[in-house]
């Protein structure tokens, strides 16, 4: 069939024959990503059959299937036997508040804590703005932090078993610039980081446009199998790893002291640069015998203190330690990228701190969390429990479906529930279903409870018998 030879020729997607360039395959590719991007093909949109798109367009069907195939890789577009392929949802992307006329979304896929809880931080603001030197923080100086913001960063680390120094300190502004400085100044186009199976979902995206593979490793309720590791290891040339110790996104998993232990010794024989992204809060008493993988690990390690995020997401400020060996690269890469977190933000947070409120914020918001695992668990008796009893999020494993989880998702979603499908977490190209469901972000407890009874009536209605 010649290109466009039908005057009246459907497709759900239709790129401009003339706009090909060679090679064909990544012509296609570029124009199907860019139009899944720009928003111009809707999540969920079923996309030609590869031979009918091959036929409109005038070209063999094998670069039709190249294009797919690398788009899928990039997770963009994902098939189902049987049925087609379909437009992802993209992973870092925020659901709207609004779906239809009058219709409230109830958000159980972005997490937020407890984002209500504003009180300690109005105060601290209001304190900060009385301080005799607010006029410097207002100036485009000390793009890492200025020094007592950096030393109460060092301060607040050591709560979770880091110790390090003002000078081997920086602020950002958020735990996903710390991973973008780290990833385009530590590693090089090709690099392979070893990740979990499924894992945070922006670490995902910022691999892909840094150009650095992700290799999954297998893990179980402990985290990543150390076995696993190592086999990864001697398969390819690993250059670093990225772990989440603490609850892990998306998983909820946390790893004990002894897999820590074994991690970090193939770690070190491997020489690989550790990305710590740590989701913990304060550490009780009770638990002194928590160690970090930056304790065991202090020369290979960039370690993500992702507490404050808990504090105040509003406020994006994330501290970061790391070695000597590092430090120059990554605060080069904190300047060249203009990432600088605001002063004011970081003066807040710093107030926090040091004032002791940091701690009492995150103390309440564990119990408010504890209050809403209990209402999932009435709902979800079977699911994944948390390694963290105040999660902020759940990881619920599905029964086979009619429909993908991905499919799920955008079905509830036209019911005003958004929750988070496993798709948008892994680099596997046949994951399991799952659902990541945020059960901090409701407004109340009674919209929480709503949002799950529609969740488990749409896992019921879809259930294969």
């Amino acid at each position: 069939m010649a290109a466009n030879s039908f005057s009246e020729f459907f497709l759900s997607w239709m790129p401009e024959r003339q706009l090909l360039r060679r090679p064909c395959y990544l012509s296609l590719a570029n124009a199907l990503e860019s139009d899944i991007v720009s928003g111009k093909l809707a999540p969920g949109t079923k996309l030609p059959p590869q031979r009918e798109l091959a036929d409109f367009l005038g070209i063999n069907f094998t670069t039709v299937t190249q294009a797919y195939n690398l788009c899928r890789e990039k997770r963009l577009i994902y098939g189902i036997v049987g049925r087609g392929t379909f437009v992802s949802p993209l992973p870092g992307t925020y659901t709207p508040g609004k779906t239809g006329i009058g219709s409230q979304v109830i958000e159980l896929g972005l997490v937020s804590g407890f984002d209500k809880l504003r009180a300690p931080v109005i105060e601290a603001s209001e304190s900060v703005l009385k301080k005799g030197y607010i006029n410097e923080l207002y100036s485009y100086t000390e793009p890492a932090g200025h020094l007592h913001q950096r030393a109460a960063g060092a301060h607040w680390m050591k709560q979770m078993d880091v110790c390090t120094d003002s000078e081997h300190t920086a602020v950002f502004s958020g735990a996903q610039n710390v991973i973008s400085a780290t990833l385009l100044s530590l590693f090089r186009i090709g690099d392979r980081l070893a990740v979990d199976e499924y894992t945070y979902s922006n670490l995902i995206g910022t691999a892909h446009l840094s150009h650095i593979r992700l290799e999954p490793v297998p893990g179980d309720a402990d985290g990543m199998i150390p076995e696993e590791l190592e086999k990864v290891c001697k398969r390819f040339p690993v250059r670093g790893i990225f772990l989440m110790p603490n609850c892990a996104n998306p998983t909820t998993r946390t790893i004990p002291e002894r897999r820590k232990d074994e991690l970090s010794e193939i770690i070190a024989q491997n020489q690989l640069i550790l990305i710590e992204d740590d989701n913990t809060g304060v550490i009780s008493p009770a638990l002194n015998s928590y160690r970090s993988f930056f304790s065991r690990l202090p020369d290979q390690t960039i370690y993500i203190c992702n507490s404050t995020m808990a504090i105040c997401s509003g406020l994006r400020v994330a501290f970061a330690a790391f070695p000597e060996v590092f430090r120059e690269r990554l605060l080069n890469a904190l300047f060249h990228l203009n990432i600088k977190t605001s002063s004011l933000d970081a003066e807040i947070m710093t107030e926090l701190i040091l004032s002791g409120k940091a701690v009492k914020i995150l103390h309440e918001k564990s119990q408010l969390a504890r209050q809403r695992n209990q209402i999932f668990d009435r709902i979800f008796p079977d699911a994944v429990q948390p390694g963290t009893p105040g999660a902020f999020f759940r990881w619920l494993p599905l029964p086979e479906l009619a429909v993908r989880g991905m499919e799920l998702e955008q079905k509830l979603l036209k019911n005003n529930v958004s929750v988070y499908s496993s798709h948008r977490f892994t680099v596997m190209r046949n994951p399991g279903d799952f659902l990541r469901i945020a059960i901090s972000s409701a407004e109340s407890n009674e919209d929480l409870h709503q949002a799950l009874l529609t969740v488990r009536e749409f896992i019921h209605q879809y259930t294969v018998n």
